[in-house]
């Protein structure tokens, strides 16, 4: 966010780069190339920058409050101020989160240590092409909770980012109140730091999870690519008369070995889930403190699926929209369950691993209900 006379936005915050050791990725060319690459954000006048800050900070700690009350999560917890940030700052906090994320997510099987995981890529050209997925996101994301980063509390893990400068440009493209849409932000991105530190175990077996599909993903480039006329053989028997493509996720999980799919499915699985319930909880809570969340859900909808022709083609490339039909199918599983077992009825997803439904059990809610209800 750009203001016209000085910057209002807090200095940014040191992050970490994630490439103090050896890495095949180097996030300090990716962070540098996403610098290099980021738009300036929209110009606004010292004084609405300010004010922007400040209620995106008070938001921050109004929404876990309404959050609690609604699921019934974490009432215990200290409620935090989230951290506002610009565009640079996200890029830094995203690549240190990811270093760390894969850094743990390796550290659960110490045999993926010596093992070369993305063999004959080159550290930098890898740096490169994140940096360059960083620039593109940097632009779009309106907010994130890094499960890894430092809260400044004891006892409490994760860090709230909330980008400013895209949050006040998408509320100006949308036409939509300011208060009101700064607050459906934060019920979202606060929902998903309350998953993390209300649930003790979902930190771990995301990261867990994570490892798995590194270990399995262990098949030389060559290995995969010896899949490739089979794949193109099974997407063409699902569906001869397919016009389109199957997207980059189909063509991913068709190239990919059963070990694969199966801890890929694990993967989406909870990132279904905990998006689709952050959804389902921003709208639910929205008609009490955010009077045009219909108009705000409506407008936004719209927006994820806009775009000139090269945003859609990047959206593809970078699986942000199968990321949105995440949010689609997660948010409908949610309300189908809530609507039939209540809240205090969903919030068994929350008891074990094992409560948590599968790939496919999320577009078969009543399946769920079943195993996990009787």
């Amino acid at each position: 966010m750009q203001a016209r006379s000085t910057a209002v936005l807090p200095p940014p915050e040191r992050a970490g780069s994630g490439a103090d050791g050896p890495s095949a990725l180097d996030w300090k060319t990716a962070v540098a190339t996403a610098n290099r690459l980021l738009r300036p954000g929209p110009e606004v006048d010292r004084v609405h920058a300010e004010e922007a800050v400040r209620a995106l900070r008070r938001f921050s700690v109004d929404a876990e409050t309404h959050v609690r009350e609604l699921t019934g999560m974490g009432l215990d917890l200290p409620v935090l101020e989230g951290s506002v940030v610009d565009r640079p700052t996200w890029v830094r906090a995203a690549a240190d989160g990811l270093s760390q994320l894969t850094d743990a997510a390796l550290a659960e099987d110490p045999a993926t240590q010596s093992s070369d995981l993305l063999a004959g890529l080159n550290a930098r050209g890898a740096g490169l092409q994140a940096g360059v997925v960083l620039a593109y996101l940097g632009g779009k994301v309106l907010g994130q909770f890094d499960p890894f980063g430092d809260s400044g509390v004891p006892g409490q893990r994760g860090r709230l980012l909330l980008v400013a400068p895209n949050i006040v440009a998408a509320q100006q493209a949308l036409g939509v109140p300011p208060d009101d849409f700064r607050m459906w932000v934060c019920l979202h991105e606060s929902t998903h730091r309350l998953q993390f530190n209300a649930v003790p175990w979902l930190r771990e077996h995301f990261t867990a999870s994570l490892g798995a599909l590194l270990t399995a993903m262990e098949g030389t480039t060559g290995e995969v690519l010896s899949r490739l006329p089979a794949a193109v053989r099974e997407a063409r028997a699902d569906n001869p008369a397919r016009e389109t493509s199957p997207g980059v996720l189909g063509l991913v999980e068709l190239l990919q070995s059963p070990d694969q799919r199966d801890a890929l499915d694990r993967i989406l699985a909870v990132s279904t889930l905990l998006e689709g319930h952050a959804d389902h909880v921003m709208d639910a809570v929205g008609p009490q403190v955010v009077p045009t969340v219909a108009t705000i859900r409506q407008r936004f909808t719209e927006r994820r699926k806009g775009g000139g022709l090269l945003d859609r083609i990047l959206r593809s490339l970078l699986g942000v929209d199968a990321k949105i039909k995440q949010y689609a199918q997660g948010a409908a599983f949610t309300r189908y369950v809530v609507d039939r077992v209540g809240m205090d009825g969903f919030n068994a997803v929350w008891n074990s691993p094992q409560e948590l439904p599968t790939r496919a059990e999320l577009v078969d809610p009543p399946a769920w209900v079943r195993r996990v209800h009787g």
